[in-house]
């Protein structure tokens, strides 16, 4: 039986008219950059993070960019952030020529240990960027807590967190800025790049649509030396039919993951925690096993393909040696990710994938 790690292909036939529709509007009209889809998605996307102000852009890692450039982030700041999470999280600060530092995870959650803020803090730094991993939200209450008594910015980083939930709230709105990608592999995912910063500030939003289109409050007026970082209409098409399903495409990830959780219980393998406080919406299903590469390669022969989100931290990278990390700086990290193990899950997955995905590993652990 074949099980691919992610279907998008099924996603696109129930959906294909009504985005067929969005694109012949559009090549009629003739907005193709920005223009009336992307504002109609700002509009509905910050309603949809339960917050006031959407701002749409080309990519995830561009969405970070503008969030750091609108805290006034510059050379010389330092920014802490965990080391397990996708690269873009760190490029983002690399690009305000400020200093990234990486501390570790809590073993539980996988996500930023706010334990470990305090003994980082310098007098160069100037924010905290929390990671809402795997579509798990960060225990926030308590770093921002931190950042109150330190005076530092909390932006979030919720690239895989589209409709996630803290204490009954959904992500966005919460820090300073929230930054969403929207990848087409995404909970909510374009069909190309997309990304948006989502606040509660009307001088953030407004400074963030300046800085993505040239720097230009209008035409040919240039008050900043801006970036090309404009989202493209045929995007926000997409994410705009989407958007109506995305909390129906929630319901089913959580109840696969649910099933998942069941038919694991009891294996050599720790399955995904979900504090109480949370409401997690199951962007990717990861395990940790201490046999990973074993498992993986078993599953693969068995045609069920996997992912590895992250194999290397940040801290380990070639890209990232400068700063002069080495192993076991990080140990929770590292154990993670050399044992972390992304199992399929999307909406479309049928029942009987998910039993035989856990009926092998059940095999192999047997063996």
């Amino acid at each position: 039986m074949l099980v691919p790690f992610l279907d998008l292909n099924a996603q696109y036939q129930k959906i294909k008219n009504e985005i067929k529709d969005r694109f012949d509007k559009i090549l009629n009209s003739c907005h193709f950059v920005l223009g009336p889809e992307v504002e109609e998605f700002e509009k509905r996307f910050a309603e949809f993070c339960e917050s006031k102000y959407c701002v749409a852009c080309n990519s995830g890692t561009s969405a970070l960019h503008l969030a750091l450039l609108s805290s006034d982030i510059k050379q010389g700041d330092e920014i802490i952030l965990p080391s397990h999470t996708f690269i873009a999280s760190a490029e983002a600060v690399s690009y305000c020529e400020a200093k990234p530092v990486f501390i570790d995870v809590d073993p539980k959650t996988y996500l930023l240990d706010y334990t470990k803020i305090k003994s980082n803090i310098t007098k160069n730094t100037m924010a905290i960027l929390a990671v809402h991993l795997y579509g798990q939200p960060v225990d926030l209450d308590p770093i921002k807590e931190i950042c109150k008594e330190e005076n530092l910015i909390l932006i979030e980083d919720a690239a895989q967190a589209h409709g996630a939930r803290y204490k009954n709230k959904r992500i966005g709105g919460l820090g300073n800025t929230t930054c969403f990608s929207f990848y087409p592999g995404k909970n909510l995912g374009a069909y190309g790049e997309g990304g948006a910063v989502v606040t509660d500030y009307a001088s953030i939003a407004k400074k963030i649509k300046i800085l993505r289109d040239h720097g230009q409050p209008k035409k040919y007026y240039h008050d900043n030396i801006g970036f090309n970082y404009r989202m493209s209409a045929f995007q926000a098409a997409v994410l705009n039919v989407k958007l109506k399903y995305l909390d129906e495409w929630t319901k089913l990830r959580i109840e696969k993951a649910k099933l998942y959780n069941k038919l694991l219980k009891g294996d050599n393998i720790i399955t995904p925690y979900e504090p109480d406080y949370t409401e997690s919406v199951y962007h990717l299903y990861v395990i940790l096993s201490k046999k990973r590469n074993e498992l993986r390669e078993y599953l693969n022969k068995h045609d069920i393909y996997t992912g590895l989100h992250y194999p290397v931290p940040i801290h380990l990278q070639k890209a990232y040696q400068f700063l002069g990390y080495k192993i076991g700086d990080l140990p929770i990290t590292e154990r993670i990710s050399n044992e972390c193990l992304s199992l399929p899950l999307y909406p479309e997955l049928e029942e009987i994938k998910i039993k035989y995905v856990c009926e092998l590993i059940k095999k192999f652990y047997k063996n």
